[in-house]
């Protein structure tokens, strides 16, 4: 009996198994019911009674490295199996490239950013809308240049389209009066969005853009606090060592009303020639929101006030990258989207 399990011992130390069927034929072989270890315990009873002890020591010694044997080649096979599992056979051989962020997103991503860290809140609307929220509500009068067919996109699918004057967004604006109309002060936002313009495509224009507009309606809101707030963002975005300048301009939905220069960051404004020599750059609108505005949209304006401003991110992302032709962020160019992986 002893020599039997001597014998048994040394041949589980040289088993082997290649797959999960294997091991199972080894455990089916050694520790089943009908197994070699199972026969041997039922031939202990005819063991001599000076040798049982000895021989039950051997035959579990036998039996736990049997079972500690063929577990170990169980999990063997099984990582092997999960390891072949796991490959995908239909990939291609070749890398596959990762893309990149398009450098208008990455932009406009910094833009909110910088506006959401001093408090304002993000909102959308649709890009199709009505002539009352992209125009009357922001005070435009009936005969303004604007509503004309030279500059806005008018959508004409029915007779109910017509008479509302169903048309593509020409400004994010009608974010801000949606939200007027729906919200009472204090309201912080910014409005990301696309519009479109009725415009020739040229390296300087083109019929669709992106804007970011601003608005911040509350009680006793200055014009002071207008600058401060383009000031922060200025140089947040450009440098600490940005300023800025406010020149009178016109818009229909603020009074007074601005354009906001910053200075040239490529000459520090020494002036060059993309600055023109003048050391400053435009860079985008605002003003405090016209009463009208305001009482258009439901606001009480005897008690609020409050600023607005626009920035194209097409315009903002020029200043960053100095891209010369506003064509090539529509036009999908690998080679040229392939610039900005750093900036990711």
């Amino acid at each position: 009996m002893i020599a039997k399990i001597e014998k048994l011992l040394a041949e589980i130390d040289g088993i082997s198994a290649a797959n999960l069927e294997e091991t199972e034929a080894l455990r089916l072989k050694y520790l089943s019911k009908k197994g070699e270890i199972n026969a041997l315990m039922a031939d202990f009873r005819n063991v001599p009674a000076e040798q049982k002890k000895e021989v039950g020591m051997k035959i579990n010694e036998l039996k736990q490295k049997a079972t500690e044997k063929i577990n170990s080649l169980r999990e063997q096979c099984q990582t092997a199996q999960s390891t072949e599992d796991d490959i995908d056979l239909t990939r291609t051989a070749y890398p596959v490239r990762l893309g990149t962020r398009h450098p208008l997103t990455i932009v406009k991503n910094e833009i909110i950013d910088i506006f959401s860290r001093m408090g304002f809140m993000l909102a959308d609307g649709p890009e199709v809308e009505d002539d009352k929220h992209v125009f009357t509500m922001m005070n435009f009068a009936a005969d303004h240049p604007a509503r004309d067919m030279q500059d806005t996109f008018f959508i004409e699918t029915s007779a109910e389209d017509v008479a509302k004057n169903i048309i593509l967004r020409s400004h994010t604006s009608s974010v801000q009066a949606r939200v007027m109309e729906k919200t009472q002060p204090p309201i912080r936002i910014i409005c990301p969005g696309r519009v479109y313009r009725n415009e020739a495509i040229t390296a300087r224009a083109h019929c669709f853009f992106h804007q970011i507009e601003g608005l911040y309606i509350d009680k006793n809101v200055s014009f002071t606090d207008l600058k401060q707030v383009l000031l922060t963002f200025s140089r947040e975005m450009f440098g600490s060592e940005t300023n800025i300048r406010l020149r009178p301009s016109y818009f229909p939905f603020t009074e007074p009303s601005a354009e906001m220069d910053i200075t040239c960051h490529i000459c520090g404004g020494k002036g060059c020639g993309f600055c023109k020599h003048t050391g400053w750059v435009e860079i985008l609108g605002c003003g405090m929101v016209d009463p009208n505005v305001l009482e258009l949209c439901g606001i009480d304006s005897s008690v609020y006030s409050g600023y607005a401003f626009g920035l194209g991110v097409e315009r903002i992302t020029n200043l960053k990258y100095q891209v010369s032709d506003l064509r090539m962020f529509s036009e999908n160019d690998v080679r040229f989207l392939k610039e900005f992986e750093a900036a990711n």
